[in-house]
């Protein structure tokens, strides 16, 4: 940190506060993410976290980095927006364009979101401190992020500075305002949740980018867009998943995942196409899910669909619904209906 920019970032130069705080943005708002779920409510508290920081600069003393200081702000300013969450009624799931089968159960998390991968991009290396118990790798994973949000979330705010971002305790204790004994104990009883919600299949999933992931998700994207569901199931582990946020509806194990896919591909129009875009989210194959209309030239995108894999096998088919995401992921919002296969890699 250049003590002159420090020194003009308090004077009111807003200039040398983004040069302070830009560096550190990108890694902030994944930590919001990580914290709340939800792309577009990480977005929120990360602007909120950089106008906090900068009106209340000089309160800033330089006993802890700049770095620390802004991790303790963007901490406290998602508890405060979870708590808000918490206040506020949750707005209804637009109606599935079919009548689906009973599921397996009803989902909670209906407010989660995918994260784009190119928003991980420029991250450093050396974030993780060495006292982190996680890859940053499965720190963003889609079933890491769900088991965080299932966390109170004050020992989610406590597990994720201690054991993502390596922050010793005492600096934990000092960003949530509390003590190193709260600290612990709040961390002994997250740690205890979270293993027992994370998939045992985690860490044998393929190498991002390989060979095998690359073939997997294609393979899976053919039989998909053909309607061909007996293929996309047999890709499928025996206990996997099917959710699709911002519907609670979750179904589980191949049996019942056959059932919902080939009744909703019964229910497509005739002529009616369903069109895959390859993309990236929480460093896992995902696509644009793009609907093409009988009649129609363009195909609408329609949501995010995101796959979890398992050594040579798809763990769990995650589709997140709302056309604003395929913005968010840099992606058209209609295509041409009849190119669809020339674009994926």
């Amino acid at each position: 940190m250049s003590t002159s920019s420090l020194t003009r970032a308090r004077a009111g130069d807003q200039a040398a506060f983004r040069e302070l705080a830009e560096p550190h943005q990108r890694e902030l708002q994944v930590h919001c993410y990580r914290m709340l779920g939800s792309l577009q409510d990480a977005e929120d508290a990360l602007q909120e976290t950089l106008m906090s920081a900068w009106r209340g600069l000089d309160r800033f003393e330089e006993r802890a980095s700049l770095r620390a200081w802004l991790y303790r702000i963007a901490t406290n300013r998602c508890l405060n927006m979870l708590r808000d969450r918490g206040l506020r009624p949750r707005a209804s799931a637009p109606a599935l364009p079919f009548d689906p089968p009973p599921p397996t159960r009803l989902g909670e998390l209906t407010w989660l979101e995918p994260y784009p991968d190119e928003l991980l991009e420029g991250i450093p290396d050396s974030t993780p401190g060495p006292d982190s118990r996680y890859e940053t790798r499965e720190a963003i994973g889609l079933a890491f992020i769900t088991a965080l949000q299932r966390l109170p979330p004050r020992q989610r705010a406590a597990l994720v500075l201690r054991d993502v971002l390596g922050f010793r305790a005492a600096e934990v204790a000092q960003a949530l305002d509390t003590s190193e004994a709260t600290v612990n104990s709040a961390l002994q009883r997250a740690r205890s949740s979270l293993e027992h919600r994370l998939p045992p299949s985690r860490e044998r999933a393929p190498t991002p980018g390989s060979a095998r992931e690359r073939e997997l998700a294609d393979t899976f994207a053919d039989a998909f867009e053909q309607g061909d569901m007996d293929s996309v199931v047999a890709l499928l582990t025996e206990d996997a998943w099917v959710t699709m946020p911002p519907q609670p509806l979750e179904y589980h194990g191949r049996e019942t995942i056959a059932a919902f896919l080939r009744h909703a591909a019964s229910r497509r129009h005739a002529g009616g196409r369903t069109i895959l875009v390859p993309t990236r989210a929480n460093g896992q194959p995902a696509f644009g899910h793009y609907s093409l209309e009988p009649g129609s030239e363009l195909a609408r995108g329609t949501g995010v669909l995101v796959l979890t894999l398992a050594e040579d096998r798809i763990a769990m088919i995650t589709r997140f619904g709302g056309a604003e995401l395929v913005r968010r992921f840099g992606l058209p919002p209609t295509l041409s209906g009849d190119g669809s296969r020339t674009i994926r890699s």
